[in-house]
């Protein structure tokens, strides 16, 4: 987007322009009117979003699925064939003689190493996710099309500072709580191993927990716009944190409570994606226990292909449950950002200025031709 003069710091979506407020019926160009929001225009607007970008969406969402799961699978296999002989000395040991140690720790170390892989992995996936939508909105607010290809370098290029700063935030908010657990847990695990733990003592750990958690709420729904303008803004993590922070002080109770509300809504979606799911799931199974063996023999073809295609249907009804509400939570944050930004620093109008001075950009200039022979203007 354009940068127009007098902008301040950020131009564009990282602009500051110092006009005044849009008039009461502004224009539509996307999914929403440009000018501040009500709660219902930035429900719709994520709903809407969906329905005029599914495809985008869609795809993105699928190709990093299509790229995670292969690659975690993978990483789960190899894993359990780098210590496939240690799991009968530690799991069937001889009876009444412990598991040997080399063999405990070999699996303590794999399962170790497979768990920051997977972590890794599902980081990045998320990352991926959660800068799509930002992108995505940026195209939707403005009613301008846009393309897988697009979306997918988009997202993918944003990543590593969308991982970072949900990294980063996360830690910051969840400080309170580690102190919590840091403090509460040596003193319950002392009172008790000193037999004296009596209820104060064992009730001590939830109570710092539950003193802890609003500060963790507070934290967390000042850094909830971060994702968005690390996106948006194209700044780094530590940028994006203070950013958000500036811009939900004085909110924080209205994007709060949106933000909590957009989050239930999703959950709600979610679990009635999943739900045909699981039905059919669980009704696939019927006939194949029907031909359960009852003389306690091995499961049968028609068993293990009947439990294999309900796991298959869980997994996929709960993978795209979450989707949804990866996507409609982070939408919803994206358009408080956008909300944010026009009821503070006039975002609508410069979207309006440079939706006005686009369609009409001046072409570019045609060759010249050659004078026609004989016609001494040079006239075609």
């Amino acid at each position: 987007m354009t940068q127009n003069s007098g902008q301040g710091q950020y131009g564009g979506w990282g602009g500051t322009p110092q006009w005044g407020y849009p008039a009461p019926t502004a224009p539509q160009p996307g999914v929403i009117p440009l000018r501040p929001l009500e709660l219902g225009e930035i429900l719709s607007g994520a709903f809407a979003t969906i329905r005029a970008h599914w495809k985008q969406l869609a795809g993105v969402m699928l190709a990093v699925t299509a790229i995670v799961l292969p690659v975690m699978g993978l990483a789960v296999g190899v894993a359990v064939a780098a210590v496939f002989e240690h799991f009968e000395p530690v799991f069937n040991p001889p009876f009444g003689e412990e598991p040997p140690a080399e063999d405990v720790a070999a699996l303590l170390v794999a399962a170790g190493v497979l768990f920051v892989v997977l972590l890794v992995l599902g980081l990045f996936g998320m990352a991926v996710v959660t800068a799509l939508c930002p992108a995505v909105l940026k195209e939707a607010v403005t009613g301008r099309p846009t393309t897988f290809r697009v979306m997918w370098r988009a997202a993918v290029r944003r990543a590593p500072a969308v991982a970072g700063a949900t990294i980063l935030g996360g830690l910051i908010a969840g400080l309170p709580m580690i102190a919590a657990l840091a403090v509460g847990i040596p003193v319950v695990v002392g009172s008790v191993a000193a037999a004296d733990s009596g209820p104060a003592i064992l009730g001590l750990l939830p109570v710092l927990m539950l003193a802890a958690l609003p500060v963790t709420l507070w934290l967390t729904t000042r850094f909830g716009l971060a994702s968005a303008v690390v996106v948006l803004e194209e700044v780094g993590p530590v940028a994006a944190l203070r950013r958000s922070t500036a811009l939900v002080r004085g909110a924080w109770w209205r994007i709060f409570g949106i933000s909590l509300l957009g989050g239930m809504i999703a959950g709600a979606i979610g679990w009635m994606m999943q739900l045909p799911f699981n039905f059919i799931g669980t009704f696939a199974l019927i006939p194949a226990m029907a031909e359960m063996p009852e003389d306690g023999g091995g499961p049968s073809g028609g068993l293990i292909a009947g439990l294999v295609f309900a796991l298959f249907l869980v997994f996929f009804g709960a993978a795209a449950g979450q989707m949804f509400q990866i996507g409609f939570t982070q939408l919803v944050s994206s358009l408080l950002y956008v909300d944010q930004r026009m009821r503070r620093e006039g975002l609508a109008e410069a979207l309006l200025a440079e939706l006005a001075v686009a369609p009409y950009a001046a072409p570019s200039p045609a060759p010249a031709s050659p004078p026609h022979p004989g016609d001494p203007t040079g006239a075609q």
